[in-house]
């Protein structure tokens, strides 16, 4: 029996019409008209970020997929939301296994230790250029540094292997889907090629420019303060009260013993992978193993601990120590005297309250990632990429002079307040020679590719371990970037790695010494 007009008109009234209905409702769940299935699983999670996330996917699609399959047909209003379904899945499976993911050992062991190995080996490479080794000088830099960072993703002249992350792509969404969503190849290729048009297309190349690393770095340490000086003062002093509370309170969380920390809210109809918490140990990925790979085992309902306890296992494990070492590594400390002294001095501070700080830093870590943080980078992003609602077109690189302005605003920074007394110690007299040479290593495109590829690696390897295989099976790449596997190698590399000499620095074939040390 059908309704009325008297019915009809007041359900047209309580009803959103479809100017007033969100972009992420209109093109994603056209057919709905209860509320949107929430896209992230997590009880904490808030309502503006999923609103945000859906915006963001709803964009995506009506700019990348929406233009050419309505040339195909204007008819078919099933294709969307259908890839919103497989996108969706996707990003649950992902969520679970990245609040599996023990973030403080990736964060505080493995990424200091893959950065402190990309300045010795650009420094390495750097100090063989018109020498034999170039061959006369004959060859260039990045293929020196390729030679000692060889990766089967990236060619002499670091261009990315699309092979290489479409199979990756692959393997996730065979990982995070169901059979039935994963066997129809149409919408399975439209979304990995989307992700692999953005990543590897638009994302690597821009953030790995040296101009947009020292911008970063600049950004994040602030103008200097130009204040008078009773402002700088008493703004010195209100951040010393702030900081002493701060501190305190931080410390009596952190000493909380591990029975009085609470679980992280989550839903208890979430599939949660428990079996992923264990941390992978290489940063590079076997691509002729990536479609063998069996899906991983899910474990419902297993029950995800709080940061602090999850890091209660790695009491022991060292974390400020890779954080010494890349400091010391980027700043070349060992040829100052005094910044020699300090560091030492901060080396003993640090190994009197390493249980401390094991526990602090996870602590800090998990603190800093909230999601009112991420709903901020959500956002960010969304303005970014699309200002007016479509893809703002590619911002045009900053000319070499801008180039040059930027590199010596960060070579002439010198802190302010008491930061700007401290400097001189540890940098030296010479501030600007010191920062000169601290990001030099950064200023070469090609090999700042290997350094995010290597993490970009390692990130994927937490969030999927079964790409590395056994972890019994240790990966070595020869110089030409071909790859062999020695299953239970325990001896010395083939470019001499000792285990047992912490002063040794490997001149070629570093990526199996990095797996070494990794471990």
């Amino acid at each position: 029996m059908g309704l009325g007009p008297a019915q009809r008109s007041a359900a047209s009234a309580n009803s959103p019409s479809r100017a007033q209905q969100s972009l992420a409702r209109r093109f994603l769940f056209p057919n709905t008209t209860t509320d949107l299935p929430p896209l992230l699983t997590a009880q904490n999670v808030p309502p503006d970020l999923q609103a945000e996330l859906y915006d963001v996917l709803a964009l995506a699609l009506r700019a990348y997929v929406n233009p050419w399959w309505t040339k195909i047909t204007r008819y078919d209003k099933e294709l969307l939301p259908q890839i919103t379904h497989i996108v969706t899945t996707v990003i649950r499976a992902l969520e679970a296994r990245t609040l599996a993911l023990d973030l403080p050992p990736l964060l505080f062991h493995d990424a200091p230790i893959i950065l402190t190995q990309h300045f010795r080996d650009y420094r390495n490479a750097a100090s063989k250029l018109s020498t034999s080794y170039a061959t006369g000088g004959a060859t260039s830099l990045p293929h020196l540094f390729h030679q000692l960072q060889p990766h089967i993703a990236l060619s002499s002249d670091a261009s990315i292997d699309l092979q290489y992350y479409r199979q990756i792509l692959d393997h996730i969404l065979k990982a995070c889907l169901p059979p039935e969503d994963y066997e129809p190849e149409a919408e399975r290729y439209i979304v990995r090629e989307v992700i692999l048009k953005v990543l590897v297309q638009d994302i690597i190349p821009h953030i790995t420019q040296p101009w947009f690393i020292q911008k970063s770095i600049l950004d994040i340490l602030g103008s200097d303060d130009h204040d008078n000086l009773f402002q700088s003062f008493s703004s010195t002093c209100l951040a010393l009260i702030h900081l002493y509370k701060q501190a305190v309170t931080t410390i009596r969380i952190v000493n909380r013993p591990p029975s009085n920390t609470p679980v992280l809210p989550h839903s208890s109809t979430q599939d949660e992978i428990g079996s992923l918490s264990a941390t992978p140990n290489t940063p590079s990925i076997s691509s002729t193993s990536i479609a063998s790979c069996p899906s991983p085992s899910v474990s419902r309902k297993a029950p995800i601990t709080s940061p602090t306890s999850k890091s209660n296992p790695h009491q022991h494990a060292n974390y400020s120590s890779p954080l010494l070492t890349v400091l010391s590594e980027v700043f070349l400390t060992t040829e100052r005297l005094s910044a020699t002294y300090l560091m030492t001095l901060l080396g003993i501070i640090t190994a009197a309250m390493q249980p401390f700080l094991d526990k602090l830093l996870p602590h800090l870590l998990y603190t800093y990632l909230s999601p009112a943080f991420i709903l901020n980078i959500v956002r960010l992003s969304k303005r970014t990429l699309f200002p007016n609602g479509f893809p703002a077109p590619p911002p045009p690189d900053p000319t070499p002079e801008e180039q040059a302005a930027l590199k010596q605003r960060l070579t002439s920074w010198r802190g302010s307040g008491g930061l700007s007394h401290l400097t001189p110690f540890f940098l030296g007299n010479d501030t600007s020679t010191t920062l000169s040479a601290a990001i030099e290593p950064l200023t070469s495109q090609p090999c700042n590719v290997h350094l995010l590829v290597i993490l970009l690696d390692r990130v994927l390897v937490g969030l999927f371990p079964e790409l590395i295989g056994s972890p019994d099976t240790a990966v070595d790449f020869s110089l030409n970037g071909s790859m062999t596997v020695d299953p239970g190698n325990q001896g010395d590399d083939v470019d001499g790695y000792d285990a047992n000499n912490p002063n040794y620095t490997p001149s070629h074939g570093t990526t199996s010494a990095l797996w070494k040390e990794l471990n």
